[in-house]
């Protein structure tokens, strides 16, 4: 009795690492998926920089709710896109603009802005700058 039981479990193992192997098998044959049909590439921002010697620093900024950077400028440009949350952005010159997570936005050398956040939870955005190298990156705006 013990000899068939252990006969019977050693077959059904066999045959569960014959499967196991067929389908690894199977999945090793199948073609990769096209890069022309599973990746999509959207456009978020285009300009045109006039910069000798251009560094490029990017950075992660996370703002709990309610808090709001100083008035301030950067030597550069400075392409902000939201990871999560809304964000208020003042520029100087302009209107208000309100952005949340997809969002982008292009902040031209020297502008004084302001950025906010305005949501009930913490938000983020991913802070681009193209700056001439050597700058600082920031001067606080009275």
């Amino acid at each position: 009795m013990r000899r068939t039981l252990f006969l019977a479990t050693a077959a059904v193992i066999v045959s569960l690492t014959g499967v196991a192997h067929a389908d690894d098998a199977s999945q090793a044959t199948q073609p990769a998926k096209s890069w022309q049909k599973g990746l999509q590439r959207t456009d978020l921002q285009r300009e045109t920089l006039d910069i000798a010697h251009p560094e490029i620093i990017q950075a992660r900024v996370d703002f709990d709710a309610g808090v709001a950077s100083p008035r301030h400028s950067h030597p550069g440009a400075e392409v902000a896109y939201v990871i999560s949350g809304t964000f208020e952005y003042q520029l100087q010159g302009r209107a208000p603009i309100t952005l949340k997570a997809g969002d982008s936005l292009y902040i031209p050398p020297g502008v004084a802005h302001i950025a906010k956040n305005v949501g009930q939870n913490k938000a983020s955005e991913l802070a681009t700058y193209i700056v001439q190298k050597g700058e600082p990156l920031l001067k606080i705006e009275e």
